[in-house]
C-alpha cells in the first residue's frame, strides 16, 4: 500500500516538475541570416480588384432622372451617364459631350 501511495506522489511531483518548465530555443546565425534574406524580400501587395465601368449602358427613362432642362441622366457608382438623344443609349460623361448635338436638350435644338 505504500508502494502505491509512493508512486502515486512520485509521478505527481514529476508531472508538475516537468511541465513547468519551460524551453527557450538558442538563435543561431543560421536563423538569423535566414531572417535577415526574408526582410530582404519585397513584400508581395495584392492589388484590389478593380471593376471597369461600361461606357455605355441603356437604362429605361423611368429610372432616370431629369435636369430642368429637359435632359435624362443616370448615376451609377458615383459615375453620371447622360442620355444620347439619337440613340436612346446612356454614355458616361465626358467633355466631348458639351459639343455634340446628341446631348444637347431638346428645347435647345
Amino acid at each position: 500500500m505504500k508502494i502505491k501511495y509512493l508512486c502515486l506522489i512520485f509521478f505527481a511531483v514529476y508531472g508538475l516538475v516537468s511541465c513547468s518548465k519551460k524551453i527557450h530555443p538558442v538563435t543561431t546565425a543560421d536563423t538569423v541570416i535566414n531572417n535577415d534574406t526574408i526582410a530582404a524580400k519585397k513584400a508581395f501587395i495584392k492589388r484590389k480588384l478593380t471593376e471597369s465601368l461600361p461606357k455605355v449602358i441603356t437604362v429605361n427613362d423611368l429610372s432616370a432622372k431629369k435636369t430642368v432642362d429637359g435632359r435624362y441622366y443616370y448615376d451609377l457608382q458615383g459615375h453620371r451617364y447622360w442620355r444620347n438623344n439619337k440613340d436612346g443609349k446612356y454614355y458616361l460623361f465626358n467633355k466631348t459631350m458639351y459639343a455634340n448635338q446628341d446631348f444637347k436638350p431638346t428645347s435647345i435644338l
